[in-house]
């Protein structure tokens, strides 16, 4: 079978990045106990309170999905979630003065580099990307699939494994 030299070169930065954002949510968890993911969403609220909804759109992902992480975030003390002083029935997340002791010596996430690096991207390259990848996910028939946050469920499923074993 003849590779196409075009193809490997996807797959290899598709690689390049995946080990990058892989090996960056190993170490937060190994070092803080807390996911990649996890990581990202405490970051993202390091500036104040943020509704559910503010935080996805920081996070730049689907407010469902954000929830997840922030349950868990809840029930390890890092974030805190209470009615808005504004509004009783809007909820609002912050940090704990926990959730500010782990951040404080924390690295950054993997995927502050990768949106880093999406926001440095011409924005006629941007969305030719965007483009060629909605195009691939439809052919590999994963259109309906939600998407988590990277790493999130896995390293999740690792630790109650670890807790389970131990």
């Amino acid at each position: 079978m003849q590779l196409k030299a075009d193809v490997v070169s996807v797959l290899d930065d598709l690689r390049r990045i995946i080990q990058v954002l892989r090996e960056s949510s190993r170490e937060a968890e190994r070092t803080l106990g807390v996911s990649g993911a996890q990581l990202f969403a405490l970051r993202a609220l390091a500036d104040g309170e943020l509704s559910l909804n503010e935080l996805a759109a920081r996070t730049r992902t689907h407010q469902s999905t954000v929830s997840v992480v922030v349950k868990r975030l809840v029930a390890a003390g890092l974030v805190n979630s209470a009615a808005a002083r504004d509004d009783a029935r809007r909820l609002v997340l912050a940090l704990t003065p926990r959730g500010r002791a782990l951040l404080a010596r924390a690295p950054l996430a993997a995927q502050h580099r990768l949106i880093a690096g999406l926001e440095g991207l011409p924005a006629a390259q941007r969305l030719a990307l965007s483009g060629a990848l909605r195009a691939l996910v439809h052919e590999m028939g994963l259109d309906d699939e939600a998407p988590a946050m990277f790493f999130e469920d896995g390293e999740a499923q690792r630790t109650k494994k670890r807790a389970r074993d131990a």
